[in-house]
């Protein structure tokens, strides 16, 4: 057979291969809805899939029908996480180390809502803001077509006011603050299942941060009768109830894509801002009265809470789900709340003349199963307290307030509940990992955005 002949051969059969990848590659790229729902202070073993004694079915049935990420990752506490999510780099590069009510973003940043919306997305937030607690500082200002809930914290369900002071008043629709009437939860929902239900041209981006199960808690009857008997501690009964309610809420949720016909063209993830708060006394400038909370959540059998970064704190339960593309298993490698702004900007078909610094990194091959084995990876995390850096299976904590406090190394394939502190045993990878987070630090933003200053009351 002649070169001439083979060349022939080998063209086509590349041809071939192109057109069907291109297929592939195309059907499993169609831009799709996105649902994003963000839970408040979940704990990991406070979903049904995890074996809590907490009813989540809804959630459940997603980890059933989806993906479960093992490993994702998030910031100790909210502010940080929503950040994460919108901008897709560490939040500490916008000068955000924790809750704020301050704003984050810069005017002009592209965030993960403003990139869908140039694609076509009809962008829409129906929950809890916290990026910027003022009306000049809201959604609509970074790439949100459409805006409801609370721009600041954690909000009394009812009155849905913060904190007296300067961000008290903070129910708004499309940054206009408002009052109504109703508990937070059911609002939110019922706002994101009209949103569903309207006729559009083109795909949504609907991202649903519930305030739930963020303090304080207050719950209708019909939810806190189900673990009368089941559940002795009062708080975490309330606790449960108020994690069941928001389950019930995301299942009208998804009910409503199934209605409209959507649910096979729909990407839905949910997860949580941070891991589970131990415990909480209502003290500070609440709006309301409120009972003591001894017991919250639950992160058995990872070590630590909220504001934390032990896995505790920084490790949350997550699900992927669409039915169309994705079939159920457990990823095990490590992703982070950075990684979804570069995931659904790829899935869009967005890219930007600048470079955007992303810290995170599509990985949408890990979860359509087109890689198996991803390269190893680094996360990163900076709070008022503490900094740490995970490289492959290490993962190393150092104080930042108390300088005198304890360095902390752990091998987490070996230990992955933070037991056994290796600092003093493997020296040279704590000097190796602290050059890591050096060189992390001089990527952040000098300026840090001022905390509130009781973690407590968060």
């Amino acid at each position: 057979m002649g070169l001439a002949v083979r060349m022939r051969i080998l063209l086509l059969v590349l041809s071939v291969i192109m057109s069907i990848g291109h297929d592939v590659h195309s059907k499993t790229l169609d831009p799709p809805n996105i649902l994003f729902i963000l839970a408040d202070d979940l704990g990991w073993n406070d979903v049904g899939f995890h074996g809590s004694e907490i009813e989540t079915p809804h959630i459940d049935q997603l980890a059933r029908d989806g993906v479960v990420l093992d490993q994702h990752y998030v910031t100790p506490v909210c502010s940080s996480t929503r950040a994460g999510l919108l901008g897709g780099r560490y939040a500490s590069r916008f000068g955000c180390l924790g809750a704020t009510n301050s704003r984050v973003f810069s005017p002009g940043t592209v965030t993960l809502a403003s990139a869908l919306s140039a694609r076509g997305y009809e962008t829409c937030l129906t929950g809890k803001w916290h990026l910027g607690s003022l009306s000049k500082w809201g959604p609509l200002q970074f790439g949100f077509q459409r805006s409801y809930g609370c721009l600041a914290g954690g909000i009394d369900q009812y009155l849905h006011q913060y904190k007296k002071g300067p961000f008290a008043i903070t129910w708004h629709r499309d940054d206009e603050l408002f009052e109504e009437v109703g508990h937070a939860t059911d609002l939110f929902a019922e706002q994101a299942i009209h949103w569903i239900k309207t006729k559009r041209d083109g795909p949504f981006f609907i991202y649903v941060p519930f305030t739930a199960v963020h303090v304080p808690l207050q719950e209708p009857e019909q939810w806190l009768r189900r673990y009368k008997g089941k559940i002795d501690m009062e708080s975490r009964r309330y606790f449960a109830a108020c994690t069941t309610h928001m389950d019930d809420a995301i299942g009208r949720i998804l009910v409503a894509l199934d209605q409209t016909g959507q649910r096979e063209r729909t990407l839905v993830v949910f997860t949580s801002d941070n891991g589970g708060q131990k415990n909480w006394q209502p003290k500070g400038n609440y709006p309301g009265q409120y009972r003591p909370c001894p017991v919250l959540a639950d992160n058995r059998p990872l070590r630590g809470w909220k504001t934390e970064v032990y896995e505790g704190g920084v490790r949350v339960p997550t699900v992927v789900c669409w039915p169309e593309q994705l079939k159920n298993r457990t990823v095990k490698q490590p992703v982070n709340i950075v990684d979804w702004m570069p995931t659904f900007c790829s899935l869009a078909g967005y890219t930007s003349e600048k470079d955007l610094q992303w810290d995170g990194q599509d990985i949408w091959p890990l979860l359509a199963g087109k890689t198996r084995q991803a390269e190893p990876r680094s996360f990163y995390w900076r709070t008022v307290d503490q900094t740490a850096v995970r490289a492959g299976d290490w993962k190393l904590i150092l104080p930042v307030r108390n300088h005198s406090g304890m360095v902390e190394l752990f091998d987490l394939a070996s230990d992955p509940y933070e037991q056994n502190n290796l600092a003093t045993a493997h020296p040279d990878k704590v000097a190796q990992l602290k050059k890591w987070l050096a060189q992390h630090q001089k990527l952040d933003n000098p300026k840090i955005l001022p905390f509130i200053p009781d973690l407590n009351q968060l």
